[in-house]
């Protein structure tokens, strides 16, 4: 590459920060450098061949990647530092194992005895959050990508992921969902930072301030009100619907005179939207109205004896429908009955006592109702006790479930009413001991809806009930997959202390005559599956307390994860 006998001092053929024909390069090397001076800017620490040959192996990486060479990029900046403690290490294990298994282990049929680790890492990820850990960096990519494939992972696996979540979506598009969404009430601006808040609500994405309205109204409503009100005039018709609907976060008297001004809005769904945020608040203008409407069509009449007379409404007038009356009725429905269960619904269930003559609710829904409209007006009870989290109204349509003929009464046919929803006006306790019974009287047909409002891990009780139930169900000889729904509720919310008492379930028993053939080995695997689920779900919070895993996978336990490319 050099010849023995230099001339002159060759001079470049390339200025410098150009990049080199690939047959310029060739040409140097071949007449050598002395007497062609390699087409690269050279450095007085290297020799011209030095130089050639660095150019050569660079031209020949790019051309085999076949990309256009190009001046390299900004750095990025270094991740944001995350405080939090990091996983124990057993703990940092299992969620890795969870993460590499999130594709599924069953086919939707029969699935074995072995556990389901997708429906497990909703659960570790809930658990994670509340002792406050943060996720180790080198499993951030899957966490993120486990996120991205299932929007109910998003909200847990985004706040174990914290700021490093947000730092790793700027660099890969794959995970802008994290982006558009939030890692909580603590990763927005708060009172204490009012410049902060102005920029935030005034140069955020529609989705970021949305968070940022909802998280300043859990912490002081009246700043959330106030904050609305500075740019309420010029929002679109759909963004004031959900700043509106943010509202029910704190909702207060302290709310009614923005949401009676919000009854005169030019569009129709935040005229109804603000409306059903009054009649939540009994104390309202708009509840009185409601209220005196809805009294002047049901009452107390008597023939025999005290009886419920309804009279449906003729007409919706123009001040009906301010207050939230949709005056044209869904098919199939008659207009003054329309009319008559969007005003009980708004209605304060306070003020039927006075009107029944100070009757309880339980005493108020016992009695009888004239001309057929017992179901419609108990079904607009229903959700007026839901709007208003009214207990004693809830507990009363409700009823006893053990009494025999309670499955039809509380939800007759035709009904419209959502027993779960009711449900959940109750206390905790309470819920799960109605529908424990109810389970009892009535078997699983009609509870599954009434399950998932329970709160987890189900209470004794509760949690006995279903068991029961299931095993009534395979001594019956049915396939458990006719069950497969309530069955995946039970290995999710069970207590995992209830593991042991199960193990007897888990043996393959006799069919009995006109059983559905091999259900008693199905059920074996299905008890095996749920005890060993229990069991791993027992494991995993005992490792969530164990030591912390002081490398983190980042090498210092507090670094951050290096960007991935999917």
């Amino acid at each position: 590459m050099t010849s023995t006998s230099p001339k002159t001092a060759p001079q470049p053929t390339a200025p410098p920060h150009t990049t080199p024909a690939w047959e310029d390069l060739v040409t140097a090397a071949l007449l050598g450098t002395e007497r062609r001076m390699p087409p690269v800017p050279l450095r007085s620490v290297r020799s011209p061949a030095a130089a050639l040959l660095d150019a050569a192996a660079v031209s020949t990486v790019r051309r085999r990647a076949a990309l256009r060479p190009a001046l390299a990029g900004e750095r990025p900046a270094p991740a944001p530092a995350d405080p939090r403690p990091p996983l124990p290490a057993a703990a940092r294990h299992r969620l890795s194992l969870l993460l590499a298994d999130r594709g599924g282990t069953g086919d939707g049929s029969r699935r074995g005895a072995a556990p389901d680790l997708t429906e497990l890492l909703p659960q570790w990820l809930t658990a994670a959050q509340e002792y406050g850990y943060r996720a180790p960096g080198a499993l951030l990519p899957a966490l993120l990508d486990a996120a991205r494939a299932r929007t109910d992972l998003r909200p847990a696996a985004l706040a174990l992921a914290g700021p490093r979540a947000l730092w790793l979506a700027r660099l890969n598009d794959d995970w802008a969902f994290a982006l558009r969404g939030t890692t909580g009430p603590a990763a927005v601006p708060g009172t204490e930072d009012p410049e902060g808040v102005r920029r935030l609500w005034e140069e955020g994405l529609f989705a970021e301030r949305v968070t940022l309205l909802t998280a300043l109204r859990r912490r002081d409503p009246a700043a959330g009100l106030a904050l609305l009100g500075t740019t309420w005039a010029t929002e679109r018709a759909e963004d004031r619907l959900m700043f509106l609907d943010a509202l029910r976060e704190g909702l207060s008297a302290a709310d009614e005179p923005f949401l009676e001004q919000a009854l005169s809005d030019r569009s129709r769904n935040v005229r109804a939207t603000a409306a059903e945020l009054l009649s939540a608040l009994p104390g309202s203008a708009l509840a009185a109205r409601m209220a005196e409407r809805a009294h002047a069509h049901v009452g107390l009449g008597r023939t025999s004896g005290p009886v419920i007379t309804v009279e449906a409404p003729q007409e919706c007038d123009a001040g009906m429908q301010r207050d939230g009356v949709a005056p044209k009725p869904p098919s199939g429905r008659g207009q003054g009955a329309w009319w008559l269960s969007q005003l009980l619904e708004a209605a304060p269930l306070d003020a039927w006592r006075d009107r029944f003559d100070g009757r309880t609710p339980a005493e108020i829904i016992a009695l009888p109702v004239a001309d057929n409209w017992r179901t419609e007006l108990h079904d607009a009870w229903c959700r007026a006790a839901v709007r208003q989290r009214d207990a004693d109204w809830a507990r009363a349509l409700l009823g006893a479930p053990a009494t025999a003929d309670r499955a039809t009464e509380v939800a007759p046919p035709g009904s419209s009413r959502d027993l779960a929803k009711l449900l959940s006006v109750l206390p905790e306790d309470e819920r799960a001991l109605w529908v424990a019974e109810f389970i009892a009287a009535h078997g699983l047909s009609d509870a599954f809806r009434m399950l998932g409002v329970c709160a987890v891990p189900w209470a004794e009780p509760l949690g006995r009930s279903v068991v029961d139930a299931l095993d009534i169900a395979r001594d019956a000889g049915s396939y458990p997959w006719s069950f497969s729904g309530v069955m995946g509720l039970a290995e999710r919310c069970l207590d995992p202390a209830a593991a042991d008492r199960l193990d007897m379930l888990t043996a393959v028993t006799d069919e009995p005559e006109g059983a559905s053939p091999g259900s008693g080995g199905y059920w074996s695997e299905a008890f095996q599956r749920l005890v060993g689920t229990l069991r791993l779900r027992a494991t995993m919070h005992a490792e969530l307390t164990g030591p912390a895993d002081t490398a983190d996978g980042t090498g210092n336990g507090t670094g951050a994860a290096a960007p991935a490319a999917s």
